[in-house]
């Protein structure tokens, strides 16, 4: 395996910052005996605790001798692999104990997922951060399995330029990526304007009738959309590189529209569904029988069940050995041999989970109803207006929302209207409140009455890693952001 480029991102601390933290950290670490640092630590390390540049450390590999493997068959598959924290979107984060038999499961369920690919030379464009267990043993520990390079993204903001450097053949990551992603593509597609836009148009309205309806398509619409396939989706695909076999979502739920946007443009898109406690894939839409509204059937050797009250419960080898010294935490979550996960869902006919909304996250208003946020933020942020949202409303009459708008729209706005693209400064303008309200008001249509946003007030600032509002993987902190905006959002009603 090779590891490539390897920078951190924006939303993230700087490798210096990064560095110093670590070795602050290593150094007060009695069993620390080595560091091996890519670039020269400028902290001083322990006396017993020996450094080696990354040159040195690869030259003095290469003169061992005897079996490498040797070692590693010593190691028992229940034996503790790692500790991976969960990133605490409810709470404190927790130690997540998962042995070498859990992340193997991971590993080998998803090779033979994608053996339907064809898996040769495979190329990884790393995104997330690596402490994340997605990006842990999806990003990291299967490319290693398979013998495939890992190719680390310098940054959001230089993500395009990876793609078309790297040429990956397959890229993981989480729906908020693939949420920007499209809005670009859209900003871009409406900026071009005139007969390009008029293409790309018609080639995602005929891709989207020919995922959703493939036997309502004409003779002429069949010819049309092949001429479509190298006038349009050839572009995107050369975008992303021109040589992506899949793209891969999970961290969260994938909004229906951003699957099919990108189905429909020839980008294959496996959403899949999981949890650190199971290592973490529990299941993935298989290449040949895709699903875009589920996360697909369950990975091999993993058995799914749905509880009386919705909740989804998981079995398998793929399950953690419990929380670290939190005994009584993992009895909660571990309950006679199955992880109860705190997801809602559903199994149709055909063994494909949907994921409805988190089982502490429902929202119950006042009349008894019950509503699914997530959805309903989903939703909005499709909107090239709106770039965040988080909605509340728990026993009250009715939904509200906190906004955050797009960096498009700001920076358009400012333009057009001579103005400093500042958001604490743009969010006090009735106009950008009115043109907000407009998008929010296109979104109420689509929803059912009780899933409409009522009312609504923008942030003081976009929701990040940075302020504790996101975690790594881009999943808004609900209980961060209602404690620092309790206050606003009561005053809606």
């Amino acid at each position: 395996m090779a590891i490539c480029s390897a920078t951190a991102a924006p939303a993230w601390p700087s490798l210096p910052a990064l560095t110093g933290a670590v070795l602050e950290a290593a150094a007060t670490a009695t069993g620390l005996r080595r560091v091996i640092a890519i670039e020269p630590p400028k902290a001083a390390m322990p006396a017993h605790v020996t450094i080696n540049d990354w040159a040195g450390a690869l030259a003095q590999g290469g003169r061992q001798s005897g079996d490498p493997a040797a070692g590693s068959r010593a190691i028992a598959r229940d034996a503790l692999a790692c500790l991976i924290y969960t990133s605490g979107t409810g709470g404190a984060p927790k130690g997540v104990m998962l042995s070498h038999r859990a992340i193997l499961h991971n590993c080998v369920g998803a090779y033979r997922l994608l053996l339907e690919l064809g898996l040769g030379d495979e190329v990884f464009l790393s995104f997330l951060p690596l402490s994340h267990a997605y990006e842990h043993s999806c990003g990291l520990m299967f490319p290693v399995s398979i013998g495939a390079q890992v190719y680390f993204a310098e940054g959001v903001e230089s993500l395009s330029s990876n793609l078309v450097e790297v040429r990956p053949t397959i890229m993981t990551s989480v729906p908020r990526l693939y949420e920007v992603m499209r809005q670009r593509i859209l900003l871009g597609v409406q900026r071009a304007g005139g007969l390009k836009a008029r293409l790309f148009q018609r080639a995602v309205a005929l891709g989207r009738q020919h995922y959703e309806q493939p036997l309502s398509l004409s003779p002429l619409d069949h010819v049309l959309n092949r001429v479509l396939d190298r006038l349009v989706r050839a572009k995107v695909r050369a975008r992303f590189g021109g040589r992506l076999k899949a793209m891969v979502s999970g961290g969260a739920p994938l909004d229906y529209e951003v699957g099919l946007f990108f189905t429909a443009l020839g980008l294959r898109l496996l959403q899949g569904y999981g949890q650190t406690e199971a290592a973490p894939v529990v299941s993935c839409n298989p290449p040949s029988r895709v699903r875009l509204e589920t996360v697909g059937p369950p990975l091999a050797d993993v058995e799914l069940r749905i509880a009386e009250d919705g909740e989804i419960l998981v079995r398998g080898p793929l399950l953690m050995d419990g929380y670290w010294n939190q005994p009584e935490i993992t009895a909660q979550t571990l309950k006679h041999g199955w992880l109860h996960t705190g997801d809602i869902g559903v199994i149709d006919d055909g063994g494909f989970l949907r994921i409805t909304d988190r089982k502490k996250d429902i929202i119950v208003l006042s009349g008894g109803d019950n509503v699914a946020p997530q959805r309903v933020e989903g939703r909005l942020c499709l909107e090239p207006e709106i770039g965040q949202a988080y909605v509340a409303g728990d026993r009250r009459p009715h939904l509200v929302a906190l906004v955050v708008p797009s960096d498009a729209f700001i920076d358009q706005w400012a333009i057009a209207n001579r103005q400093p693209a500042d958001l604490a400064i743009l969010s006090a303008d009735d106009r950008v409140h009115d043109a907000i309200g407009q998008a929010i008001k296109r979104v109420n249509r689509t929803l059912s009455v009780i899933e409409q946003v009522k009312r609504f007030t923008i942030a003081d600032a976009p929701f990040t890693v940075a302020n504790g509002m996101m975690t790594p993987t881009m999943k808004i902190r609900r209980h961060t952001i209602r404690d620092h905006y309790r206050e606003r959002l009561e005053g809606l009603y």
